[in-house]
């Protein structure tokens, strides 16, 4: 694999652009991708120059999913693989974590197809722009391999039905459907597209990191709870960011009618 599979770009204003770059594979997760995306995100989410990241990808696809030609070759080992599966399946969990649980918004930027572990990276994401030409599939049951891996991150983005006909009958689905059903945010033009997923990160990047952290933070967590548990909980961490110096200067700034100078706490 080259060297630049994976392009790191950290503009002014703390957007971090990461480019999945092995178009020959397109783009696939194979084990040093994986590894490369899990050490990139834990690096982003501990430097306070990054703000908010961008997810994209050169080529005719935003990522093809597991690198099948790699998990083939794990096979040739005495337990058919089952030692090999079970490190890459766990690699590719933690990667797909490490996005939810990193404290900077992550904006997944969709051009081409994202089929298998490729759709699954992209339900990850906080948010997902797509250009018109985007395509989206879970099409495991094509090769008798059904995509429960997927299933967890486009389970917790559409609807159940909307999951399973995806899941079910691995068809593609155009950016427009993909939209409708909640698996992206906008679906704009392949010309507009960078400049689309630029503005909703140069607005989030705007933002208090520590209240953005502490928002994201809140929100995966309390969506596993019980209703009534879900409002304790989101009930103390408002109190929490009530008494953050970054809500005192926000509320402040709101009354006084002035920008707000973030303290980052």
């Amino acid at each position: 694999m080259q060297d630049n599979f994976l392009l790191r770009d950290l503009d002014g204003d703390g957007v971090l652009r990461l480019t999945l770059n092995d178009v020959k594979r397109r783009n696939a997760l194979s084990e040093a991708m994986l590894g490369e995306l899990r050490a990139v995100f834990a690096e982003a989410g501990d430097n306070p120059a990054v703000r908010v990241i961008i997810l994209a990808a050169n080529g005719p696809a935003f990522c093809a999913g597991h690198d099948l030609k790699e998990m083939t070759a794990g096979r040739s080992a005495p337990d058919r693989g089952r030692a090999y599966f079970t490190k890459v399946m766990a690699m590719c969990s933690g990667v797909m974590q490490a996005v939810v649980n990193c404290p900077k918004p992550v904006i997944a930027e969709v051009t081409g197809i994202a089929t298998a572990a490729g759709c699954q990276l992209v339900a990850s994401c906080d948010l997902a722009v797509a250009a018109e030409t985007a395509q989206f599939s879970t099409p495991g049951v094509h090769i008798g391999l059904f995509c429960s891996t997927p299933m967890v991150a486009l389970s917790r983005n559409v609807g159940n039905k909307h999951a399973m006909e995806m899941l079910l009958t691995g068809e593609m689905i155009p950016a427009a459907r993909a939209a409708e059903i909640g698996l992206v945010n906008r679906v704009v033009t392949t010309d507009a597209l960078r400049e689309a997923t630029h503005e909703v990160a140069r607005k989030i990047a705007s933002k208090s990191s520590m209240t953005l952290a502490t928002g994201k933070r809140a929100f995966y967590a309390q969506r596993e709870m019980p209703l009534s548990e879900a409002y304790d909980y989101a009930s103390s961490v408002m109190v929490e960011n009530m008494l953050a110096r970054d809500a005192e200067e926000g509320i402040g700034a709101f009354i006084e009618k002035r920008a707000p100078q973030w303290q980052e706490q």
